[in-house]
């Protein structure tokens, strides 16, 4: 069974950075997808972010609320993906997911907090 770790996430000042990491284990495709979702209490589960695991060197996406803040980013040989966030907005508050696309299957990490408060 497909493992996503996620780790990174805290408490952080309006303003401030954080770098959020995921890693995939237990599996071994070559062409995927990772990407971040995020979830705020009481809304529906939004995608952040998204890059491409395959031959090109990997397509990014990003939501429009997070471009030019965001980056997403991966390591093929660790099969992780990054996400670093600057200029954090308390309306960035949220627990974090990383998801992975395989063919027609998709895997779900556990969630990681990001809070943005002073």
């Amino acid at each position: 069974q497909v493992q996503l770790v996620e780790s990174g996430g805290g408490l952080v000042q309006p303003g401030g950075s954080l770098k959020l990491s995921c890693e995939a284990s237990r599996f071994t495709g070559r062409i995927y997808t990772m990407s971040w979702y995020r979830q705020a209490s009481g809304k529906e589960r939004d995608l952040v972010a998204s890059i491409a695991f395959d031959k090109t060197g990997g397509g990014t996406a990003y939501a429009n609320s997070v471009k030019g803040r965001f980056t997403i980013s991966k390591d093929d040989d660790r099969k992780t993906v990054y996400l670093e966030m600057s200029s954090l907005k308390p309306e960035d508050t949220a627990v974090y997911y990383c998801k992975l696309n395989w063919n027609s299957d998709e895997f779900w990490g556990q969630g990681t907090q990001v809070t943005v408060s002073s």
